[in-house]
């Protein structure tokens, strides 16, 4: 069941999500949420989905890059990106650690602002300790695109959105950034976006 995917706008996007209750993890409830969201983000298609997302307040996300969604990009734009498949997870009441500076800069999109993208500096490398489905804990060092999805969507949890966080002059609908944009180096973006002196 594909579930509707809350847009900008909507108070649950900036609203802090709260941490799920031990007796809730593993739960017929969460489980049924965690399938719904699979769904949903297999259906968008995209590489991550917050409950926040789709309408609960709760810290949980799910992920999973597929390698079909990296068929488009040149093995020079993934080496660049250092984008590989990620498998599929959940992580429950995450928190993060950036373990390099916000100096990566690659543009980003997200299910809730449809149709738009921006420039995003990250940070290439960040640890995660979470729990899993099944109330595990589990710690992830990220690095390259997987490290930006993570910040991504766990910034979702904190009521932050990517456009919180942009260049702003970067800001372009995605057939905008299709036509002028895609296929630029990465210097040749900065130098584009970086603002004007008169």
């Amino acid at each position: 069941m594909r579930i509707k995917i809350a847009s900008v706008g909507d108070a649950v996007l900036r609203d802090p999500a709260r941490p799920l209750r031990p007796e809730e993890i593993g739960s017929e409830t969460i489980r049924e949420l965690i399938e719904h969201m699979r769904e949903t983000l297999a259906d968008a298609p995209g590489v991550g989905l917050a409950a926040p997302q789709i309408g609960e307040p709760l810290q949980l996300v799910i992920i999973e890059d597929k390698a079909e969604y990296q068929a488009t990009l040149t093995p020079a734009e993934l080496a660049e990106r250092e984008r590989r498949p990620v498998a599929f997870h959940v992580l429950i009441n995450p928190e993060i650690e950036l373990l390099s500076p916000l100096e990566v800069n690659f543009f980003e999109g997200c299910l809730s602002l449809p149709g738009f993208m921006a420039i995003v500096p990250r940070a290439r490398r960040v640890r995660v300790r979470a729990l899993n489905e099944a109330g595990e804990i589990v710690t992830i060092e990220a690095e390259g695109w997987y490290a930006r999805i993570l910040q991504h969507e766990i910034d979702h949890l904190r009521g932050t959105l990517y456009i919180d966080r942009m260049l702003s002059r970067s800001f372009s609908s995605i057939d905008h950034y299709n036509r002028h944009w895609k296929s630029k180096s990465k210097e040749e973006l900065l130098q584009g976006f970086r603002p004007k002196i008169s």
